[in-house]
């Protein structure tokens, strides 16, 4: 008998199944095909990223390139063509996107024909050539061109050679950016002579002469496409075809400033779905070198839809084919209800093995479950601990398993390490208590962090590792090692033995600084508690080495104090303590041993070997020293005081004339409290108006007249009477106290001097001193324009008097200050011209008035030649430059004839008047006295 098929008909249950199956697949799929999305836009985003960091940081190789040429400029003057071409080869040889090197010179209109002439030994008939719509022509006569002299290579590079650049606007932009900045700048985009078609920029920077003359400027033509290449193929990019560039000149991408397209920069339009997550398939970054901007566009390339979306795919795939399936199960399950009589015992067997299968299932899935939760554990683990290698341990702590280049990282082949522990091939790890604590923590199966320990790695070179562990423990809890990471510390460790090093040494000289100093002395001085031996504590300063930082430079002067250091600890024992206390101050901790006493012969020795000649640069200096020597114990000589002392025993060695010692004594203590109550009591002289100006007359020699005055200050002090500025300026200058003084000075001369003009006294001009201490002071042109503004004076009716040693230490930022300065309408003046150095070479740059000849040269202008003639040399120069000459300290009639007759514009000294206060030196004004003009009577003298 034949079954009956029966109809089919979707179950209710079967419906639902399939229904709910359908939209869990659609969801999933729809949310893993978001996620691989965002994965493939963060992909992109970090691969750009990683690109742009790539051309940033080549385009600033290029420009350091640069500064390490313009630092052979720097360092060798004149430079060669052969030393130019051998320093610039291998710098071509490594960087293949530097078309040519070139140092521009500035040649002048004079200067041109030699220059051309020494160009035609490369190519005949050469000219200096200009580059005019595209093509080069001759360079018309200019006062000034900075033209292409040194070229390399010369090959290919021809056509630049005489290139006058200085009609260039992106070269001369460049430059000034360069000399603005004492940085490398960036050009534009270049159209060059040599490849006019070929994207390219240059990278110039200043070349000064040792006087600060401009010479000209060394440069580097880069080719950008060349440039962009090295530097993806340097990164390991060019090959990566997943996203592709373009590189732009400017701030933006503009496609017309567009120097270079990678081969797979083909726009990608992203689908709908990847538009709506906001990803685009594009970026643009701009950055900045050398003060150019430069643009990156980034777009990602085509790629299979099956390459990017396998997971959704399978996704879909498995969910259909799940979801069809298990409604069809439930479709035969709905189908079976109907005839379970007839199959009860077929599905029941099914059943029974359904549910072992699905057993089996969920215990496979329980075990699947736990690895990956160890997986995970492990991986979080290994993320928690930043490395550099990964290894790990069996129970008895023998390594097993060492990745991460740790041969290459470490310098110890993996051989060393496997199956051995880590105090077997470090034995010192067990003789240092850190090392016991390590094995005492593996051995109670403790984790543990940041242990840092000492090897020697298989080159024999010593290094230093941190390792961290973590125990490891099966199901059952028992333990079966250890896993962890490490790192190679050792240029941290060297950069802290170096910093502990610099804080307790001078950078100069090697020398202790004041911190180990101060723990050297007080172990000398417990030392000389115990044993009963004296220490001496030597302060010693050099004498004339503010003149030769003055006349030689700083640099000079380090070369000198790095040699007297070296004089310093020759001459001494190596128990000594040699110590830079600050400038040109060194202290020396000298102790007593039974069989080496200490006595004066030890201080002299020292003086003559710091007395010993110094070459420095070409010229010979000879530098002595002034030694102070406070000796422990002493009565009257705290340890604790004891530099104090000796400091104090040195200024007396100073008061003696320099170049001795003295020991220090409770009496030399006197005169520095003498210096600390002039101190005190000059802190409260200006609140207490105890300051008066007195009034030099500064008179014409051609007619006699007064023309103007030096203000001078004086202290009426209500206890030590009228104190001399010598005893007093000094002290205001070290203490700063000197700019409040001489501010009131300012205002209280300009101020006096408006006062005699409001009441007819004639319109003269009051000269005031400034000091070192005032010129430094950021607030200084603002202040004096603050006091004219007060006052109403005329500022062509004040002059500042200025020292040489004001502005020879930095002469640019002098020179800039002067002219804001002069700007106001004042006058300035040198005062005490002669006594410094270098002045003739810097009197052209600064926009001074008048030069005031010192009185060292006035006293003995009648009967010492040569003083004679050094006045009337500068009263020469001054007029050559258009200045005028004051002679100062004129007491004599010989004097004053001899100083008309050399053309000296004024004098003021005692001849004429001492300073005045103001009564008496208004009462010489009312008087209207002055000198009888020389073609009144041949003899001068006072009217």
């Amino acid at each position: 008998m034949s079954r009956r098929r029966l109809p089919f008909s979707l179950t209710l249950a079967a419906g639902l199944t399939l229904a709910g199956g359908l939209t869990a697949t659609a969801v999933l799929t729809v949310a893993v095909s978001r996620l691989e999305y965002d994965n493939k836009a963060l992909a992109f985003e970090q691969g750009t990223g990683v690109r742009v960091a790539a051309l940033r940081q080549g385009m600033e190789e290029a420009v350091e390139v640069l500064n390490v040429t313009n630092q052979l400029f720097t360092t060798v003057q004149p430079v060669t063509r052969a030393q130019f071409h051998d320093f610039t080869t291998p710098l071509l040889q490594r960087n293949p996107y530097i078309r040519a090197f070139n140092f521009h010179r500035v040649v002048t209109a004079a200067e041109r024909p030699a220059f051309e002439a020494e160009l035609r030994q490369f190519q005949p008939d050469l000219v200096v050539r200009e580059m005019h719509n595209g093509k080069r022509v001759p360079a018309p006569a200019r006062p000034r061109y900075n033209v292409v002299d040194y070229l390399e290579p010369m090959q290919g590079n021809e056509a630049a050679l005489g290139l006058n650049v200085s009609e260039n606007r992106q070269v001369s932009d460049a430059l000034l950016r360069a000399q603005a900045s004492g940085r490398a700048a960036v050009t534009d985009l270049l159209r060059l002579a040599q490849a006019p078609d070929a994207p390219s920029f240059e990278v110039v920077m200043p070349v000064y002469a040792q006087g600060g003359r401009l010479l000209g400027d060394t440069a580097a033509v880069i080719s950008i496409p060349t440039l962009v290449k090295t530097t993806l193929a340097r990164a390991g990019l060019l090959d990566d075809h997943s996203i592709g560039l373009r590189f732009y000149g400017g701030g933006r991408a503009d496609p017309a400033r567009l120097v270079y397209t990678s081969p797979h920069a083909t726009p990608a339009v992203p689908p709908a779905a990847m538009l709506a997550a906001g990803y685009t398939g594009r970026t643009v970054d701009t950055f900045t070198v050398g003060g150019q901007s430069w643009t990156v566009e980034a777009t990602v390339a085509p790629s299979p839809w099956l390459a990017d979306h396998l997971g959704s795919t399978l996704l879909l795939a498995g969910g259909l084919l799940s979801t069809l399936l298990l409604a069809a199960f439930v479709q035969a399950a709905g189908e079976r209800t109907r005839k379970v009589q007839e199959l009860v015992r077929e599905r029941t067997a099914d059943l029974k093995l359904t549910n072992q299968r699905l057993i089996d299932d969920v215990l496979a899935r329980k075990r699947t479950e736990n690895a990956l939760q160890e997986s995970e554990q492990r991986f979080r683990q290994l993320v928690a601990m930043s490395s550099d290698w990964y290894w790990e341990q069996d129970d008895a702590f023998r390594f097993t398993h060492v990745t991460g280049d740790f041969t290459e990282k470490s310098g110890i082949a993996t051989e060393r390490v496997l199956g051995r522990r880590r105090w077997d091939y470090v034995p010192a790890l067990t003789d240092t208590e850190l090392g016991r604590e390590h094995i005492a923590t593996l051995e109670a199966h403790e984790p543990f962090r940041n242990l840092e320990y000492r090897v020697v790695d298989d080159n024999g070179e010593e290094r230093w590792f941190c390792i961290n562990g973590q125990p490891t423990f099966d199901e059952t809890g028992r333990f079966t090692g250890y896993r962890g990471t490490g790192s190679d510390i050792t240029a941290r460790k060297v950069t802290e033995q170096r910093v502990h090093h610099v804080a307790q040494h001078d950078v100069l000289t090697g020398l202790p600084n004041r911190s180990l100093l101060q723990d050297r002395l007080g172990q000398a001085v417990a030392y000389a508690s115990r044993s009963g031996h004296p220490v001496w504590v030597m302060l010693i300063d050099l004498d004339r080495f503010k003149f030769v930082n003055d006349s030689m430079g700083h640099k000079a002067g380090d070369v000198l104090l790095m040699t007297v250091a070296a004089r310093l600890r020759s001459s001494l024992r190596d128990t000594d303590t040699v110590a830079r206390l600050s400038g040109d101050e060194f202290v020396v901790i000298l102790s007593e041993h039974s069989d080496q006493p200490l006595t004066p012969d030890i201080v002299q020795r020292v003086m003559d070997s710091v007395a010993q000649p110094v070459m420095l640069g070409t010229k010979e200096f000879f530098v002595t020293c002034s030694i102070g020597v406070a000796a422990f114990p002493c009565d009257g000589t705290p340890a604790e005081n004891l530099i104090e002392h000796a400091d104090i025993a040195m200024y007396r060695a100073k008061k003696l004339g320099r170049n001795n010692f003295q020991f220090y004594t409770p009496a030399m203590n006197e005169e520095s409290l003498e210096r600390v109550r002039i101190e005190s009591a000059l802190r409260n002289a200006l609140e207490r108006n105890e300051f008066v100006l007195h009034y030099q007359p500064q008179v014409d020699l051609q007619t006699g007249r007064i023309v103007g005055m030096e203000a001078l200050i004086r202290w009426k002090h209500p206890e030590l009477g009228m104190v001399p500025p010598s005893r007093f300026v000094g002290i205001a200058e070290d203490t700063g106290l000197i700019v409040p003084i001489g501010a009131w000075v300012m205002r209280t001369a300009c101020a006096q001097n408006k006062a005699w003009q409001d009441a007819g006294l004639g319109k003269l001009r009051v000269a005031v001193n400034l000091s070192a201490r005032q010129f430094s002071a950021a607030d200084l042109v603002p202040g004096i324009e603050a006091v004219l503004d007060d006052t109403g004076l005329d500022p062509s009716c004040l002059e500042l008097e200025l020292t040489e040693s004001l502005f020879m230490s930095d002469v640019t930022p002098a020179v800039e200050l002067l002219h804001r300065m002069k700007a106001l309408g004042i006058n300035l003046s040198i005062d005490d011209f002669g006594t410094g150095y270098s002045s003739f070479s810097y009197l052209s740059r600064f926009p001074i008035d008048v030069l005031k000849i010192d009185r060292s040269f006035v006293n003995d202008i009648t009967h010492d030649a040569n003083d004679a003639a050094i006045v009337a040399s500068i009263i020469a120069l001054a007029h050559n430059l258009r200045l005028s000459v004051i002679a100062e300290g004129v007491e004599t009639a010989e004097q004053l004839d001899y100083l008309r007759h050399q053309g000296c514009d004024e004098m003021q000294g005692y001849y004429f008047s001492k300073p005045l206060p103001a009564n008496e030196f208004e009462q010489l004004l009312r008087q209207r006295r002055g000198l009888v003009a020389p073609e009144d009577e041949p003899q001068t003298a006072v009217a």
